[in-house]
C-alpha cells in the first residue's frame, strides 16, 4: 500500500521515460555494486525485507529514489511519500500520528521515503527522532548533499547510511540498452537505433546521471520522425541538440567544493599543469568564487613550492591581486598562469614543515627568553645591559659572523635539494663550518 502527499493518477506511458524505466527489481538495477552486488550490506537487507531507518545519499540520477521505492515494493509496510521542499511539520506530524495508530491498532508498520530531507530544518527533523525511536516508522531518507552537514548528528545516529556514487559508462550503457529495447515501458516500440557517436555523446554528457540520460534519449526519440520503415536513427547532430551541456556537478556548499579544490591542489603539489587547471576550470565553470582559487594558489606558493623557487610566491600573489581588480571571465587568465607556474616550479615543504616544528616547540618546549645580546637596545642598553656583546654582521668579512640566536638552538628548517632550495642548503652548510 502506497500513499504520495499528492498522488497522480498518470499511466505509465504518460510519465516521463525516466520514470517508466526505474527498475522494479534488483536484476534491473545498474550501477553502486559496493551497496548492491553479490552478498552487499544493502542488497541482503532490501531481499530479506528487513531494512531499518537509512539515508540514501549521492550525486542526482545515481539511483537513490529507485532504490527506496524497490524497498518499499518489497515490504509488508505502508508506504508513505513526502518531499521535504514541500512538506511541512503539520503534514509530517499527521503521518507520524497515523503510523503511530497503525503500529497500536494494527500491528502495521509505515515506511515513511522523504525526498530532499537535506530541506527539513532542525525542528522539523527532531520531530522525526521520538518515531524512528520507537519504531513507529522505518524512515528512509533521500538527499544528494553529504549528511554530515545537513543532517543532525541526532537523527543520524539512528541511520544506515548509504552512498550511492555517479554511475559509470557501463552502468549507463545499460540502462540505455533496456531503454532502447523494452517495448512495454520503453522506446522499443519507436523502433530506435542510435549512431555509435550518438551513443557514445549521450552516455559521455550525462555525468553519471541516468535521469539526465533518459530524458535526452526521450527528447531525441519524440523529436525524430520515423524513416522507411518506422525506423527512428537517432544521429550525433540530435544527441548534441537533446543534451546541449554537459550538467556541471559542483555545490559550493557542498562535498564537491571541498573535493575539487582538493584535487586542483594535489594537481598543483603533484607538478600535473593539465590536471590542475582542469579542476579549475570545473570549478569556475561551475560558478566559484575565483578569489578562493586564489588563495588557495597563495598557499600552495608557499606549502609546496616554498624557497625551491621563492618566484611562485610572487607569482600568485601578482595572481590574486589581478584577480580583485579584473573579475571573470579574464580573471581566468593570471590565474592559469599562476597554476601553471606552481604545478611545474621545483617542490620543497621544508618551510612549511619547519614552521610547524617551531610551533609545536614553541608550545610544548622548554621556555626560552630572548638573550640580552638580542634584546632591543634603544631603551635599556645602559641600566639593563640590553644589546651588550651584540656583534653586527655587515662588520665581519662575508657579512657574516658566528653567535648564538637562540637559546638550546635546534634545527627546524632543513631545505630539500630542490630548485633554489640546493644553494641554501649549500650556503647554510658553509655557515656551519665556519667559513
Amino acid at each position: 500500500m502506497s500513499s504520495e502527499l499528492f498522488p497522480t493518477e498518470l499511466s505509465p506511458q504518460d510519465q516521463p521515460l525516466a520514470a517508466r524505466m526505474a527498475p522494479k527489481v534488483l536484476e534491473d538495477f545498474a550501477g553502486q555494486e559496493h551497496l548492491v552486488g553479490p552478498g552487499k550490506m544493502l542488497r541482503r537487507l532490501v531481499e530479506s525485507g528487513r531494512l531499518s531507518s537509512a539515508l540514501f545519499y549521492g550525486p542526482p540520477g545515481t539511483g537513490k529514489t529507485a532504490m527506496a521505492r524497490l524497498v518499499a515494493g518489497l515490504s509488508k509496510a505502508v508506504t508513505v511519500e513526502l518531499n521535504a521542499v514541500i512538506a511541512g511539520v503539520a503534514e509530517l506530524k499527521k503521518v507520524l500520528e497515523t503510523a503511530k495508530f497503525d503500529r497500536a491498532a494494527k500491528g502495521q508498520r509505515t515506511l515513511l521515503l522523504l525526498d530532499e530531507i537535506h530541506h527539513f530544518n532542525r525542528t522539523q527533523q527532531d520531530t522525526l527522532l521520538p518515531a524512528v525511536e520507537r519504531g513507529e516508522v522505518i524512515l528512509v531518507g533521500l538527499t544528494t548533499e553529504n549528511p554530515s552537514f545537513y543532517v543532525n548528528a541526532a537523527l543520524l545516529s539512528r541511520f544506515t547510511a548509504f552512498e550511492f556514487k555517479p554511475l559509470t559508462e557501463s552502468d549507463l550503457a545499460a540502462i540505455l540498452d533496456r531503454a532502447v529495447s523494452d517495448e512495454n515501458l520503453g522506446l522499443g516500440a519507436s523502433k530506435l537505433s542510435l549512431d555509435a557517436a550518438a551513443r557514445e555523446h549521450l552516455l559521455r554528457m550525462s555525468s553519471g546521471d541516468a535521469r539526465r540520460l533518459l530524458n535526452a534519449l526521450e527528447l531525441a526519440a519524440l523529436s525524430t520522425p520515423p524513416g522507411k520503415g518506422g525506423k527512428r536513427s537517432i544521429t550525433l547532430a540530435v544527441a548534441e541538440e537533446s543534451i546541449q551541456k554537459r550538467a556541471i556537478r559542483y555545490d559550493k556548499k557542498s562535498d564537491d567544493h571541498y573535493d575539487h579544490i582538493s584535487a586542483f591542489i594535489k594537481s598543483l603539489r603533484g607538478s600535473d599543469p593539465d590536471a590542475a587547471l582542469y579542476w579549475m576550470a570545473k570549478m569556475l565553470v561551475a560558478g566559484e568564487d575565483p578569489r578562493f582559487i586564489a588563495r588557495r594558489l597563495l598557499i600552495a606558493a608557499s606549502e609546496d613550492v616554498g624557497n625551491a623557487d621563492f618566484r611562485a610566491l610572487l607569482v600568485a600573489q601578482a595572481a590574486f591581486n589581478a584577480v580583485e581588480v579584473l573579475g571573470m571571465p579574464e580573471a581566468r587568465i593570471p590565474l592559469a598562469q599562476a597554476a601553471v607556474f606552481v604545478a611545474t616550479a621545483p617542490k620543497s615543504n621544508a618551510s612549511y614543515l619547519a614552521i610547524g616544528q617551531a610551533m609545536k616547540e614553541a608550545s610544548d618546549g622548554p621556555g626560552r627568553e630572548v638573550p640580552n645580546h638580542l634584546r632591543d637596545a634603544n631603551l635599556d642598553a645602559e641600566t639593563r645591559g640590553h644589546g651588550k656583546g651584540y656583534q653586527y654582521p655587515h662588520d665581519f668579512p662575508g657579512h657574516w659572523v658566528k653567535q648564538s640566536y637562540m637559546p638550546d638552538p635546534m634545527t627546524f628548517y632543513k631545505p630539500s635539494d630542490q630548485g633554489d632550495e640546493k644553494r641554501i642548503a649549500e650556503f647554510l652548510k658553509r655557515l656551519k663550518a665556519g667559513r
